[in-house]
């Protein structure tokens, strides 16, 4: 088990150095200039000089890559100066002439926009993501699993058709249609039946209140993100249903006299799970990443809506570090995922 964690953290770590090598090439691909966007238009030329040094984006782009990698690295040299070692937060370990080696967490660099940490950044806005995800992920999961039952037991009938029909759809309409969909039919034509808007946050500071939770804010964009998830869950659970039910110990079962409930329940149920929830866990890692521009479209403060905002005025910072938190959180479901599938099924073994 040891072996196959640290060896999965080692293959992740060089998943992380190539998407840092991919997003640091495509972004600095893209048209305009960051600096520009900062001071505007009327900024004089020694002013936008000075804040290119201040930057490094005045250096070719290899020594700003190695530059950002050397403040990414946890083991990292810097110029041993007191304007550093604020900047920083490092622990020296030994002197290399007029640097010296030290021990850090990770530094994500400051906004160009905002001047405030990535890191502070994506803390407060991880959190709107985090509970979209969840919720549309406990959508598509209790109906993709009830629905999949549903489709098996009715085998072949107008029923099972019809669910398949909507889990193809599903599939096939991109997330962000399906959002616009979604919004302007229960968000606006019908918001008066549904009592539902197009946008709306989580959490509402009240001036007389507080902080007030409004669930009712999250319905629309957890339903419209957990729409694809729930119709591949279905799919996957009719499948893994049917086939489960054709199993000898099934037969078994329903001649021993037991009822069709409890041969569902006890015995096809766990058996034909087992690939459901493989496909659970890796979804919610996607849709951390899916929730971009459904945060956009419904304008749900979240990393998305955060990330997107950050591509258009190319502050490069908080487009990065929102990627590799995005990037390292796939490696850590990933490596759950298969421990728990492991654990679910004693025929598979991590190798």
């Amino acid at each position: 088990m040891l072996k196959f964690v640290l060896r999965r953290i080692a293959y992740g770590i060089l998943v992380l150095i190539g998407v840092i090598h991919v997003v640091f090439f495509l972004f600095h691909a893209l048209p305009g200039d960051p600096v520009a966007l900062m001071t505007g238009q009327k900024a004089d030329p020694e002013t936008k000089l000075a804040i290119r040094r201040e930057l490094g984006l005045d250096l070719p782009l290899y020594q700003q890559l190695a530059l950002y990698l050397n403040d990414l690295s946890p083991l990292s040299i810097h110029e041993n100066t007191p304007s550093n070692q604020k900047k920083y937060e490092y622990y020296p370990l030994f002197k290399i002439g007029n640097h010296v080696l030290v021990l850090k967490t990770p530094y994500l660099r400051r906004s160009f926009q905002s001047n405030k940490k990535v890191s502070e950044i994506l803390i407060e806005n991880l959190e709107g993501t985090i509970w979209l995800a969840l919720a549309a992920m406990m959508f598509a999961t209790f109906w993709g699993i009830t629905f999949g039952i549903i489709a098996a037991l009715k085998q072949n009938t107008f029923l099972d058709h019809f669910l398949i029909i909507l889990s193809v759809l599903g599939i096939s309409v991109p997330s962000f249609v399906a959002a616009i969909l979604v919004a302007m039919t229960f968000g606006y034509y019908l918001s008066d039946y549904t009592g539902l808007g197009i946008t709306g946050q989580l959490w509402v500071d009240d001036p007389i209140y507080g902080r007030e939770l409004h669930l009712e804010n999250i319905i629309l964009p957890a339903f419209t993100l957990g729409i694809r998830p729930l119709a591949i869950i279905m799919q996957l659970m009719r499948s893994s249903m049917l086939e489960v039910l054709t199993q000898d110990y099934i037969r078994t079962a329903r001649a021993k006299g037991l009822s069709g409930f409890k041969v569902i329940v006890k015995h096809a149920l766990k058996n034909a799970l087992n690939p459901v929830i493989t496909a659970v866990s890796g979804w919610l890692a996607s849709l951390l990443a899916g929730a971009f521009f459904i945060e956009y479209i419904f304008n749900w403060k979240g990393l998305g809506m955060k990330t997107i905002s950050a591509v258009q005025f190319l502050d490069f910072p908080v487009v990065m570090g929102s990627t590799l938190l995005i990037a390292i959180i796939f490696i850590i479901i990933n490596i759950l995922v298969d421990i728990l599938y492991a654990a679910i099924d004693p025929r598979v073994r991590l190798h």
